[in-house]
């Protein structure tokens, strides 16, 4: 019996390829891919060093500025944040540090500085990661708990429609794409936090943390 990453449900085959199956959550609508597929550190590693985004991209910084731009609306300038899972080529960053806000890197494997984990923040991003995590709740708590009052959250990942658009979802292709947000499962973590959250479009939500705790 496989069980939810997130809300720890029981859950049921919802998929299977030539690589892999994919299991899907009755509760908060997550599918998520069991840990006998997937890979070892080493090979993870390798797949990220296939890609190629670079600050002189200017197609790669009208993606990622789908993000920046609506969370500079959110937060005070300037601000302190951490791009957590920024990769190689820290460029969410740099167009943050152009804003005027100073910026700390985290990346498993290549800025694994951890003593930017054991910081606070005023916003901290994670674009393009959370789909990788195999424990996303623990991984997701902990940026949280890194957050002051008043902050910003921000995640983009691209979100489940269903479990039929699912079979044939070019993003599931990915073989360290490990476990993919439905809009419950991103309803289910504010609940978990107790705050508001905001979606941005088809692949951006901001969690803002309350200024004041109950």
């Amino acid at each position: 019996m496989a069980l939810c990453p997130f809300c720890q449900s029981s859950t049921r085959k919802c998929h299977e390829d030539k690589r892999r199956a994919y299991f899907s959550c009755p509760t908060c609508f997550a599918i998520h891919v069991p840990a006998t597929y997937h890979l070892t550190a080493d090979s993870e590693k390798a797949e990220y060093n296939k890609h190629e985004n670079h600050a002189e991209d200017a197609g790669y910084r009208q993606f990622l500025s789908r993000f920046s731009e609506p969370l500079c609306e959110r937060i005070p300038s300037p601000s302190v944040g951490l791009d957590f899972g920024c990769g190689p080529g820290p460029v969410l960053a740099l167009m943050l540090e152009d804003k005027g806000h100073t910026m700390s890197l985290y990346d498993v494997f290549y800025h694994p500085n951890q003593a930017a984990l054991q910081q606070d923040y005023d916003f901290i991003t994670a674009t393009e990661v959370v789909e990788h995590l195999s424990n996303p709740v623990n991984v997701l708590d902990g940026l949280w708990g890194m957050l002051r009052p008043g902050g910003v959250l921000g995640v983009m990942t691209k979100r489940v429609i269903d479990t039929q658009a699912f079979k044939t979802w070019h993003y599931k292709n990915d073989p360290t794409h490990i476990v993919f947000f439905h809009e419950r499962t991103l309803s289910f973590i504010a609940e978990r936090w107790g705050c508001e959250m905001e979606l941005v479009g088809s692949d951006v939500v901001f969690f803002n943390k309350p200024r004041c705790l109950p």
